[in-house]
């Protein structure tokens, strides 16, 4: 019996809907509303939350593969202390829960913001660690020490591994996370910076989790990247997908400071997320590479989708979900 936390989310219910149909027997916690899905009605759902030791303990009840999927992205400096409890205190909850419940193995989705991203002269690997010099937000801080609740677990003789996901690319909610990129481009945003980061296909983020759970692999992390790109061509391949016009207006330095501290200022009266934080702004205009080989180098035969591929399925996945 396999439970996944965080299965409402983009990676969370793409993993369910892999399970299911690998013929798992899957568990899944969710808060408020069960997410509709291909496969899901073979899901047992619980009530619960991470943060409920009590609810936590009893879903924990004959499980023998723990996926930690649940976490809070945010980069809202008004969300810290959600940002703070749910990434870190709920994963020491979920990791106390599997040493007390002996399952076999955990493995816990982080993220490359616990790595410290901010590197422009060299490439990201999963050696480094988080830093006050290498990161700019409080969500890459949360998800290191989330991190570090795992390696006390797997001290304490807890079976798991740790996957570190660039910017993920998936047909998931697009008013919220990574799939608002496609939001943006759906909608002809003008602009474009010029930075790099990392960009991967759900699809290839679920494949690796469930070939590092089922393998003898323990005690690891993995990024887990298909290419390093450009802002500018993801947005411009987005714009393609949806027969949309690409972005024509480069950001400044200058003009994001701008633009952020008046989206601060407008957050405040209107009490809204505000659309880019100081930390968003200077995420954008990083130029950050990843190093994706030691996956590769543990397993030889993984290999991942294309990413202009990847967002050539995506939009038309978009199109069908919302009737484009």
């Amino acid at each position: 019996m396999i439970l996944i936390t965080g299965a409402t989310g983009l990676v969370g219910s793409h993993l369910a809907r892999q399970l299911v149909q690998n013929g798992k027997k899957v568990k899944a916690l969710y808060r408020s509303a069960i997410p509709s899905f291909e496969g899901g009605e073979k899901v047992e759902w619980i009530k619960g939350d991470i943060l409920d030791v009590v609810s936590l303990e009893e879903a924990m009840k004959d499980i023998t593969q723990v996926y930690h999927c649940a976490a809070v992205v945010s980069f809202n400096p008004k969300k810290k202390t959600a940002l703070y409890q749910t990434n870190i205190e709920g994963t020491a909850n979920v990791v106390n829960a599997a040493v007390e419940a002996g399952v076999e193995k955990l493995l816990f989705v982080s993220s490359v913001a616990a790595l410290g991203r901010i590197r422009q002269n060299t490439a990201v690997n999963e050696t480094m660690n988080w830093t006050e010099e290498t990161s700019n937000s409080e969500y890459g801080k949360s998800k290191y020490l989330a991190e570090t609740e795992v390696w006390r677990g797997i001290s304490e003789g807890l079976n798991a591994v740790i996957v570190n996901p660039v910017i993920i690319l998936g047909a998931g909610d697009w008013d919220t996370g990574s799939s608002g990129l496609f939001r943006s481009a759906w909608d002809e945003f003008p602009w474009y910076t010029e930075g790099i980061s990392g960009f991967v296909d759900v699809l290839d983020v679920v494949k690796a989790m469930i070939l590092l759970m089922e393998s003898d692999t323990g005690a690891e992390r993995f990024i887990l990247s298909a290419e390093n790109k450009g802002y500018r061509e993801i947005f411009s391949l987005m714009a393609t997908g949806f027969h949309k016009k690409p972005p024509h207006k480069k950001v400044t330095p200058f003009l994001a400071s701008v633009v952020w501290r008046m989206e601060a200022v407008k957050a405040m009266f209107t009490g809204k997320d505000p659309l880019l934080t100081r930390e968003t702004a200077a995420t954008a205009q990083a130029k950050v590479n990843f190093d994706n080989s030691k996956l590769q180098k543990y397993f030889p035969g993984f290999s991942y989708t294309p990413v202009a591929d990847s967002i050539r399925r995506i939009c038309n996945e978009l199109i069908k979900k919302h009737n484009l």
